[in-house]
């Protein structure tokens, strides 16, 4: 008994344009998200030779790998030996850190 009722031909139309409506919104939210297409980070550590790379790290008061790989691009795990290679040149130095982060500052 019972059942869904029969819709009339105005509700059918509306239906209808709503359904073309959210398909349209749905196609243009797949084009921004190709545009915007998430930039990766790289696996590569830079130059340490690079005077642009000594220059730019000598500005910064603090250097922790979360703030290298912002900078650089990089993943966290690059900035980290980045950093520790840095500190076997001499190039920064250790101020604190534990097992978890540590802090470096460029030598002057």
């Amino acid at each position: 008994m019972g059942g869904k009722k029969k819709l009339s031909l105005k509700q059918m139309e509306r239906m209808q344009m709503r359904k073309d409506e959210e398909e349209k919104k749905k196609k243009e939210k797949e084009k921004e998200k190709a545009a915007k297409e998430k930039k990766l980070a790289g696996i590569f550590v830079p130059d340490v030779k690079g005077e642009k790379i000594l220059d730019e790290l000598k500005r910064m008061r603090v250097l922790t790998p979360y703030a290298v790989a912002t900078r650089f691009n990089l993943r966290i795990s690059a900035a980290k030996d980045f950093l520790e290679q840095l500190e076997e040149e001499g190039l920064v130095q250790l101020v604190s850190g534990n097992h978890d982060i540590k802090i470096y500052k460029a030598v002057d």
